[in-house]
Parts: C-alpha cells; sequence; structure tokens
C-alpha cells in the first residue's frame, strides 16, 4: 500500500505560477514512476506528466514548455512546476504512482485558473 498526499493547489491568475506537490509513504519500491493527472468536472482523468525514478520525464503536448516535473528520491516527493498557467488549466489535479504492483492515487488537488 501507498498512501499519496497532494499540496499546493489554489487560485491564480492566467499567466501566474503554481508549484504541486506529493508525498508517498508507505511500501514504496525503487524502480517505480510517479506522476501528475488531471481531471475536468464529468471527465475522465488525463496524463500530464510522469518521471521514473531514474529521471525519465514524459509531458502530454499540451503541457510540454509550460510544466516542469521534478522527483526528489531521498523524500519520496514528487513535484509540478506550472508556469503560463491558462484557464483551461482549471481541474483537480491528481497525483499518481505506479510501480509493479499497480497505481495508487492522492485525494487530488484544486487548480483555478482565473481572473
Amino acid at each position: 500500500q501507498v498512501q499519496l498526499v497532494e499540496s499546493g493547489g489554489g487560485l491564480v491568475q492566467p499567466g501566474g505560477s503554481l508549484k504541486l506537490s506529493c508525498a508517498a509513504s508507505g511500501s514504496i519500491f525503487s524502480f517505480s514512476g510517479m506522476g501528475w493527472y488531471r481531471q475536468y468536472p464529468g471527465n475522465q482523468r488525463n496524463f500530464i506528466a510522469s518521471i521514473t525514478s531514474g529521471g525519465t520525464t514524459t509531458y502530454a503536448d499540451s503541457v510540454k514548455g509550460r510544466f516542469t516535473i521534478s522527483r526528489d528520491n531521498a523524500k519520496n516527493t514528487v513535484y509540478l512546476q506550472m508556469n503560463s498557467l491558462k484557464p483551461e488549466d482549471t481541474a483537480v489535479y491528481y497525483c499518481n504512482y505506479l510501480d509493479l504492483r499497480g497505481h495508487s492515487w492522492g485525494q487530488g488537488t484544486q487548480v483555478t485558473v482565473s481572473s
């Protein structure tokens, strides 16, 4: 069992920045992936970014060049730096952990981009 706790969401104006954090605890494997998804009301969760334990990153086209994912393996924490935020980035953001046993999810944190 892996528990994930997200923080850092909130309200920001268009063009602004936010940094999300996700701390993992429990039975964490050395070789694992962590990432972020977001969900609009009434829709499925969509992939945003991921990072392996070795530091390899992948991004959705919609956030490339604006969002940066990073990971501190010593703290079992993954971050999502979000810059140049747009109103369409408004969503609930979920942290994800993946290893050979499957996925674990955080509770989600709301990000609202509005003037």
